[in-house]
């Protein structure tokens, strides 16, 4: 089997694979419309008085969320997403090390009412860790 696929050019497997990947795309929907449509049937018509939707309605609420709320998974490529994450953690860093530096050049005094005013706005437990008062 494996010798077999290995002589198939990339249009024969690609025309091998095609039919089921559509045919997987197309069972999914369908999955996707009956797991909405059966929610919303069994939750919201006892629940709030919401008429009962037809398949095709439970297509369109799903196609709508995934508007609103998913995105259709079309962002830019792989790398464009996980920019972001990079330059947010480049920032956190900086930041942490911007407090860190500002922890050391403060006395013991300072850094307590440092600690106290983190406490006072963002609750918890104040930390007792002498170099790093977000900690």
């Amino acid at each position: 089997m494996k010798e077999r696929l290995a002589q198939m050019t990339r249009l024969t497997k690609v025309l091998l694979i095609a039919p089921l990947a559509i045919l997987a795309i197309v069972v999914f929907v369908f999955i996707g419309g009956e797991i909405v449509l059966h929610l919303w049937n069994w939750l919201l018509p006892p629940l709030f008085g919401i008429h009962q939707i037809t398949f095709w309605q439970a297509l369109g609420i799903l196609l709508l969320c995934r508007i609103l709320f998913g995105g259709f998974g079309m962002h830019g490529g792989p790398g464009r997403g996980h920019r972001r994450g990079r330059i947010g953690n480049r920032i956190a860093d900086r930041v942490a090390e911007r407090v860190a530096e500002r922890c050391e050049n403060m006395t013991p005094e300072e850094r307590e009412r440092f600690r106290q005013r983190v406490q006072e706005r963002w609750g918890g437990e104040p930390s007792t860790r002498e170099t790093n008062p977000l900690s």
